[in-house]
């Protein structure tokens, strides 16, 4: 019976192995501030919270259907072409979403710019192909992508509000500091929207995160 009960745990969608895939990127195994991958869009993109958002919503797709197929052809994608086998996919994708943020959201792709065919590169991206989905069946793949998706852009779009609020008083757009502070003297900080603040504002959330974290500290001691 308890072999029986050890099966079904492997089987079930949502078993506690397959779950931590999940939780893991958002705090313990964060790409962002434990593996410290993707820091080029931290940097880049976190002016406003709006391109921030979508920067996620491309990774996500690109980080979760990257891992279901490259998954679905790991037996067949000989080792000696796999890098480059996964760059394929991973530029058909990136395609994929440069042409719907073209068609759909044509202000945004102008922001975003070249950061968007950057994805192609990023570090979390190939990381997840490499290290997990090459190895792993699709849906613990589907499961890994969108973990590492979600710690990604959690803290992307963290440091977009922060940038965003501080530095010209607005969110998506749509003034949040009220009129009155104003004229009480309160002025924006114009730091907030320059890049070095990114790199700041990242630092100061892995401090707190390995700080509070046991986990990380033990890791490091």
């Amino acid at each position: 019976m308890a072999e029986v009960a050890v099966q079904q745990e492997k089987e079930a969608l949502f078993s506690k192995k397959r779950v931590k895939l999940l939780t893991d990127p958002l705090n313990d195994n964060n790409p962002v501030t434990v593996q410290v991958l993707g820091i080029c869009s931290a940097l880049a993109i976190t002016v406003q919270v709006k391109p921030a958002l979508f920067m996620f919503a491309g990774v996500f797709f690109v980080v979760v259907m990257g891992n279901i197929v490259v998954s679905l052809l790991r037996n067949v994608i000989p080792n000696r072409v796999r890098i480059i086998a996964q760059l394929v996919i991973v530029a058909g994708l990136v395609s994929i979403v440069d042409m719907v943020l073209k068609a759909y959201a044509y202000d945004v792709s102008k922001q975003l710019s070249v950061f968007v065919g950057l994805i192609i590169t990023n570090c979390i991206v190939m990381g997840r192909l490499e290290a997990f989905a090459m190895a792993n069946k699709p849906w613990p793949s589907a499961l890994d992508g969108i973990g590492n998706a979600f710690g990604y852009g959690i803290l992307l779009v963290l440091v977009a509000v922060v940038r965003e609020l501080f530095g010209a008083g607005k969110l998506m757009g749509y003034k949040i500091i009220p009129d009155s502070f104003y004229e009480f003297g309160y002025v924006n900080n114009g730091m907030m929207m320059m890049p070095p603040m990114a790199l700041i504002l990242v630092g100061i959330i892995i401090w707190v995160q390995r700080s509070r974290n046991t986990k990380l500290v033990e890791a490091e001691d």
